[in-house]
């Protein structure tokens, strides 16, 4: 298809997303094309690593191509995207276990979608102009596609921050946070890749892979751990606005651009996620609970409409005095049943 390319090179099975035009947004086919190749790579004696890049500067990928959910969404057919995330998120916890090394590379933007077929693998590849993120709040959505987990196991409160202000991590802050594994300056990943492919071992990556200097985040560790230490958003709001600061002044900001009832999904599915017993699957089952009902009972369509669709920037969110009721929360998170995120493969 035109928006991937598909391949085997050497010992490598190689995903290259080439829609650079559109930022390398995921769509829907392309989500089933890379499940194919992995499922068929998966047994396949030949091939012995996969990795993950994407033409052009500036993108990754910038996330799921949604537009054609918005649309049929918006004309009452809500299966369309309950599919979507069903499956997608069923990919993104194939990567995440797969038997073999996954290998991405990830410069300019990487958010969303990009995040969930990006930041899941063995080794996760940055460098000077990568830029990664869950910005899904400011849509009306939540950090999904297995972000949660990442979140939840970042230090201190870093996770309740990153999912509810967006925040954007360059090279170093992602690899603190738990985003991303090793910095390779960008000249050099070709001949990286071609190590790879002949070698059918990862072990280039660590061979080529740099220092950076302390992440940013890890200086704003102590502020982020202080205001973003409560139990739900209206106690982190709280904080915030009762205890002036630079640092107060720019979070408050960044959470006044988004949806609140994303903002407290976000800061519950964090707090329930967090314990010994955390998966992948269930950050995954979490996450599709907030998502099945996100087109009839989030913000998410009026998130679309106002960034992406009519792009007037002033969306008309729920709650928009920033007081969500704890009830509209746990209806949005309950389990779904019948309908819950299986794993079991077709």
């Amino acid at each position: 298809m035109p928006d991937i390319d598909i391949r085997t090179t050497g010992r490598a099975g190689r995903i290259t997303l080439t829609r650079p035009q559109a930022l390398n947004a995921l769509s829907y086919e392309m989500c089933m094309a890379i499940d194919t190749a992995l499922r068929n790579w998966r047994e396949d004696d030949e091939v012995d690593l996969i990795i993950l890049d994407a033409e052009g500067d500036k993108a990754f990928c910038s996330g799921g191509d949604i537009a054609e959910l918005y649309a049929a969404a918006t004309q009452g057919d809500h299966s369309y995207g309950q599919t979507f995330w069903r499956d997608e998120y069923r990919l993104n916890a194939m990567i995440f276990e797969y038997p073999k090394p996954v290998i991405s590379f990830l410069q300019g933007f990487t958010m969303g979608g990009g995040v969930g077929i990006g930041c899941h693998g063995s080794h996760r590849v940055v460098c000077d102009t990568s830029q990664i993120a869950m910005p899904e709040c400011s849509i009306g959505l939540i950090p999904d596609v297995g972000g949660s987990l990442m979140l939840a196991l970042a230090p201190g409160r870093l996770g309740e921050y990153l999912g509810t202000t967006g925040h954007r991590m360059g090279p170093a802050d992602a690899i603190y946070a738990g985003f991303a594994d090793h910095y390779i300056p960008r000249d050099i990943w070709p001949e990286v890749i071609e190590l790879l492919e002949a070698s059918g071992s990862a072990e280039p990556i660590a061979q080529h892979a740099q220092a950076l200097p302390d992440s940013t985040l890890k200086d704003m560790q102590r502020d982020i751990d202080h205001y973003f230490d409560g139990e739900t958003l209206t106690d982190i709001r709280n904080m915030l606005q009762n205890n002036p600061s630079d640092f107060s002044e720019k979070a408050l900001k960044a959470l006044g651009r988004n949806s609140p009832l994303s903002m407290a999904a976000t800061v519950e599915m964090l707090h329930r996620l967090r314990s010994s017993t955390l998966t992948m699957r269930k950050a995954l089952e979490m996450e599709y609970r907030f998502t099945f009902r996100a087109t009839q009972h989030s913000d998410f369509l009026e998130g679309i409409r106002a960034q992406i669709i009519d792009k007037d920037r002033t969306p008309n969110w729920q709650h928009a005095d920033g007081l969500v009721p704890p009830v509209a929360v746990s209806k949005i998170l309950q389990p779904l049943g019948a309908d819950r995120l299986t794993f079991e493969e077709d």
